[in-house]
């Protein structure tokens, strides 16, 4: 987009006083903040429209990413990047006596996702319109995000997260795009005098499914795809309303409907719970499969050609129902026989699977599904049938496999033996990743659909996470390599023919000191606790979940501690240890974990014998905002996930981009990050897979005799029971139940000697400052390779085949 600094000006001031009646030297931040959106939306608009009007003209195939989780961080920064404008802006502003950071720093992240997941798909969605892949994401336009974490007396503690309390600007409602979702009733097949049977579903409650669009802006190339987020509201009741009785009956309903859009992740510890959750994922499913079925027949299309026009993507097994889902509409709505639809419905939908933990993967109680969804059990029902018809002519009557791999089996409906068999394409996230489903976790229908299975690694978006994150080593790299990197991510390897100069290496140094100053007064700010930016920055961010090990690391400090306490001259360099990590709310050790983290930094923090050798920041509510802050300041990456568990990761690979050294297991994308980097720029501690796999398979781990055995560890533990940490009483006897008694199930002791020596490696490598800074150089110029638009072009030409129109 091309905007004289005049013509910015011109347009701000008018709409400030279209909004507000207001001068822009009398206006407030807030009110620069929604002028300069609305500004910025009128901007996108018209690219927006050319967009989808050429992708319908043309007939591009079209890619529509389901995916229960968007978290996609602030937009305002990264449109004005995508749109080629942010420096003129900035400028304008600055002559009108405004600043852009300030007004930036308005803007609320949107409650639309928790971790990871939710991350890859707003990835993704960035790399799609900035690789020029025509594509949609679809899900839910949640009122409250995940919860507000507030750390009281060490204690998580959530409040609602309400981001859409003030007006969201990039939005548009699309009234006259709404269709309708149904729940209960009764579903049965009724014979016709052909023989043949028609579906029956009555008196079902409907929910009315409204969409909101949001502009998603490619980076300086014309497109803008969109995400479409669903709100559930009340259809028009008022001629039914007859009376009290009837009046509060609908009000009742409209609660109940109204939370099917309420809230991330409810509570599913009970039965409410677990109802609402499927009632989110069939609502957005169904909602985005009419929504795309109806545009497919206005551009003219044949519906048994719908697979030639449309990808849809099911980002793990939230949207699974997507598939029987389509058959219904196929069939009941369209007309279609069985095998027509099954062939147009297996063809249209690809999945990803992102966890190798058996727990992990959706199912539910046949009883709670039938009732919910009486006509999709139906269906399933009937995938079940014909897929054990396969399943007996490979296996003949040994029931044990087919109960082993049926979709509905012991009393429940398994939703990712539905995505394998109804899609035609499974990929795992990382090559390690994809290796175990195929040998391990789905080996059995690796072994009955090889040609389904492939791996895709997960991938960042260079352009938030570099970019916008880090500016001056964004600028660095333009004047050592050029722009070219900008556009295309591999290029960023031209920089390593620098990691020996000593002049790039001390302006890299300089970035990173630069980046710690910044988050320094942050801390100091947020938490009161002062940190120095000569220390070492070690941090471990992610959600808080016992296979991330968190724990390990605490364990490790606690160590440190000791050290120190019984060797007054302990030789250790500086650290600040830094988490921030929400645990999910009905998870109780994960916020035992944050408990005694916080404890332990309360301690540590404010013990004089330490002498500000170690400092430990717990930062609350972690988001993507205060990941943008944080992980270009970061030194040490910490990815110590127990081998096996973590299906990629794409933390280490924003750490790596800004030149953090990672500390890791051989788990998730790490392998391919080693591959990448090599041995001499990473640290990698811990048990291998084999190592892993094999005491799982065989037994044999004991952690009591590590406890027993190790005085380290026994030290350290025993610190958790005898009083020696303030204020853990409890938790501090649970995790050391966890450990011992019940056997350490991710194996934190067993890896603990590793990681000491790992940690003690880092610290040698550190005071090396020319080592040191090479291997930052080194991890910089490898992180190409991860940027999300080289993933997504595998997606395009690999899975979706879809064209990339060029750029």
């Amino acid at each position: 987009m091309i905007i004289t600094k005049e013509q910015f000006k011109k347009d701000f001031e008018k709409k400030m006083l279209k909004l507000y009646a207001q001068e822009v030297e009398d206006s407030t931040v807030h009110m620069q903040y929604f002028t300069l959106g609305y500004l910025m939306k009128e901007y996108i608009s018209e690219g927006w429209a050319k967009t989808t009007n050429r992708y319908t003209k043309y007939g591009e195939k079209q890619v529509y990413y389901f995916s229960i989780e968007f978290l996609l961080g602030r937009l305002l920064a990264s449109n004005l990047l995508n749109l080629g404008i942010r420096n003129t802006v900035s400028d304008a502003l600055k002559d009108m006596g405004l600043s852009l950071k300030e007004i930036e720093d308005v803007e609320v992240d949107p409650g639309l996702g928790n971790g990871g997941l939710g991350r890859l798909a707003a990835c993704f969605m960035d790399s799609m319109a900035s690789s020029g892949i025509p594509g949609n994401g679809n899900g839910i336009r949640y009122k409250y995000g995940l919860f507000q974490q507030k750390i009281v007396d060490g204690y998580q503690v959530e409040l609602p997260e309400n981001w859409l309390r003030d007006d969201n600007v990039w939005e548009i409602r699309k009234s006259d795009k709404a269709v309708k979702v149904k729940f209960y009733g009764d579903a049965w097949m009724k014979p016709r005098e052909d023989g043949s049977l028609e579906p029956i579903h009555t008196d079902y409650q409907e929910v009315l499914a409204v969409p909101y669009d949001t502009a998603l802006v490619g980076y300086e190339n014309k497109t803008v795809n969109t995400l479409r987020l669903w709100n559930a509201e009340v259809p028009n009741y008022t001629d039914d309303i007859q009376g009290e009785l009837n009046f509060n009956k609908v009000l009742l309903n409209k609660r109940e409907i109204e939370s099917i859009s309420e809230v991330l992740y409810p509570d599913d510890s009970h039965h409410e719970g677990r109802v609402l959750r499927l009632k989110q994922e069939y609502f957005f499913v169904s909602a985005g499969l009419q929504s795309i079925v109806a545009q497919h027949k206005d551009a003219g299309h044949p519906l048994s050609e719908l697979h030639n026009y449309v990808a849809v993507h099911i980002n793990d097994t939230h949207p699974a129902v997507a598939i029987p889902e389509l058959m219904r509409i196929l069939m009941d709505e369209e007309g279609m026989e069985w095998a027509e639809a099954w062939h147009i419905t297996q063809n249209t939908m690809s999945y990803t699977n992102h966890t190798i933990m058996s727990e992990a993967l959706e199912k539910w109680q046949i009883d709670l599904f039938k009732e919910l969804l009486p006509r999709i059990y139906l269906i399933i029902g009937e995938i079940d049938r014909r897929f054990r018809e396969i399943l007996s002519s490979k296996f003949g009557e040994d029931q044990n496999q087919i109960e082993k791999m049926a979709i509905i089996s012991g009393g429940y409906v398994r939703m990712a033996h539905l995505c394998i068999h109804g899609t035609h394409s499974v990929n795992g996230v990382a090559k390690l990743h994809t290796e175990l489903l195929k040998s391990q976790e789905l080996r059995d229908f690796y072994m009955l659909y090889p040609y389904k299975f492939n791996n895709k690694t997960n991938g960042i978006t260079h352009r938030r996470w570099l970019m916008l994150a880090n500016p001056e080593l964004s600028d660095l790299l333009d004047e050592t390599i050029g722009n070219s990197w900008r556009r295309n991510p591999q290029d960023l390897k031209l920089f390593k023919k620098y990691k020996r100069d000593p002049e790039i290496q001390k302006k890299v140094e300089q970035i990173k000191r630069n980046n710690k100053e910044k988050l320094a007064a942050y801390i100091k700010e947020k938490n009161g606790i002062i940190v120095d930016p000569n220390s070492i920055f070690d941090v471990h961010v992610k959600r808080l979940h016992a296979y991330k090990r968190q724990l390990l690391n605490a364990l490790h400090i606690l160590h440190q501690y000791h050290e120190i306490l019984e060797n007054p001259n302990f030789e250790m360099l500086p650290k600040t240890y830094i988490f921030a990590a929400k645990a999910a709310p009905g998870y109780y050790f994960a916020k035992e974990i944050i408990k005694f983290i916080n404890a332990l930094a309360e301690q540590i923090n404010n013990d004089p014998r330490v002498e500000d050798r170690i400092k430990i920041v717990f930062l609350e509510n972690y988001s993507v905002t205060l990941a943008e802050q944080i992980i270009p300041a970061s030194e040490v990456s910490e990815q110590i996930s127990t081998t096996t568990k973590e299906a990629s990761g794409t933390s280490n690979m924003k750490f790596m981009m800004n030149g953090a050294v990672t500390l890791a297991t051989l788990d998730g994308a790490n392998v391919e990050i080693l591959e990448e980097v090599g041995h001499p720029n990473i640290v990698i501690f811990g048990m291998t897979e084999k190592e892993v796999l094999n005491y799982y398979r065989n037994g044999g781990y004991n952690s009591r005799e590590i406890y027993e055995s190790d005085a380290r560890v026994k030290r350290v533990l025993d610190s958790l029971t005898n009083g020696f940490i303030k204020g853990i009483q409890v938790e501090g006897q649970d995790i050391f139940k966890n450990l011992i008694d019940y056997n350490d199930e991710f194996f934190v002791l067993k890896d603990f000697d590793s990681y000491v020596a790992a940690q003690k490696k880092m610290e040698d490598l550190y005071r090396d400052r020319f080592t040191w800074n090479k291997m930052s150089i080194e991890n910089i110029s490898s992180s190409g390779v991860f940027s999300s638009d080289v993933t997504v072009m595998q997606y395009a030409s690999g899975v979706w085949d879809t064209r990339i129109i060029e750029r």
